[in-house]
């Protein structure tokens, strides 16, 4: 917020927010796949959530537009609209990244997991 633009209103002002909160999870994802932390995995434990680590461990073996558009779709609960607004796509790539990372989950998990 220090370095924070004049804006010609609100919205403009959301935008640059919602950019820099992407900016910012894109260096933690990177951040953490240099020192190979969980936080995912920690957060879940201490929530006490029926334990999903494993779907979050597949997750990780999807490319990063991917691992973007699901965590943004499914975990805070964006539409596509807004995801693509946030990281400056079409809207019609953030559903094929989504549906292509689907798709990939559900291969990664039925081989790793055997679920049908």
């Amino acid at each position: 917020m220090d370095k924070a633009p004049a804006f010609e209103n609100a919205s403009h002002e959301k935008a640059w927010l919602l950019r820099v909160a992407a900016n910012l999870s894109k260096n933690k994802i990177d951040h953490n796949n240099i020192r190979k932390t969980d936080e995912l995995n920690e957060e879940l434990v201490a929530e006490e959530r029926m334990d999903l680590s494993f779907v979050w461990e597949a997750v990780k073996g999807l490319s990063a537009a991917q691992r973007e558009a699901i965590h943004l779709f499914y975990q805070e609960g964006y539409s596509t609209a807004q995801i693509a607004d946030i990281l400056s796509e079409k809207e019609s790539t953030v559903r094929a990244h989504l549906k292509r990372g689907l798709d990939k989950l559900k291969e990664i998990l039925k081989e790793e997991y055997d679920f049908d």
